[in-house]
């Protein structure tokens, strides 16, 4: 048999997570994915299948303060942005959804960044 890879471990635990976690239009979804050089997440409501905010290590603002976006710096300023984009349209409380990754490093930074900004999990 062929050994997984960690991405294909990776898809794995986030289909069993994804199983019981949805987002509706009062709690969406806060999606996060983190690449190597980059770290971006999205406010989706599954119900209607839109992407409500959206931010990424990308961003013109955020790679002016951070242009290394795949430290925790930048993913600690995404957090922050994505907060505020949320909050601008009306929601406070999202559904964490991480994405398979573990809650540990810069996942926990972009989290703990939502939240200082006012975010509610």
């Amino acid at each position: 048999m062929a050994k997984q890879s960690r991405n294909d471990k990776r898809l794995s635990r986030h289909k069993r997570v994804r199983k019981n976690l949805s987002g509706t239009p009062q709690t969406p979804r806060m999606c996060v994915y983190r690449s190597l050089k980059n770290i971006s997440v999205q406010v989706i409501d599954d119900v209607s299948g839109h992407t409500l905010a959206a931010a990424s290590s990308l961003d013109k603002d955020i790679k002016e303060k951070a242009p290394n976006g795949g430290n925790k710096e930048a993913a600690k300023l995404v957090g922050e942005s994505i907060a505020k984009k949320a909050l601008a349209k009306g929601l406070e409380h999202v559904a964490f959804d991480r994405g398979g990754f573990l809650y540990h490093g810069r996942v926990k930074e972009l989290a703990d960044g939502a939240r200082g900004a006012g975010l509610k999990f």
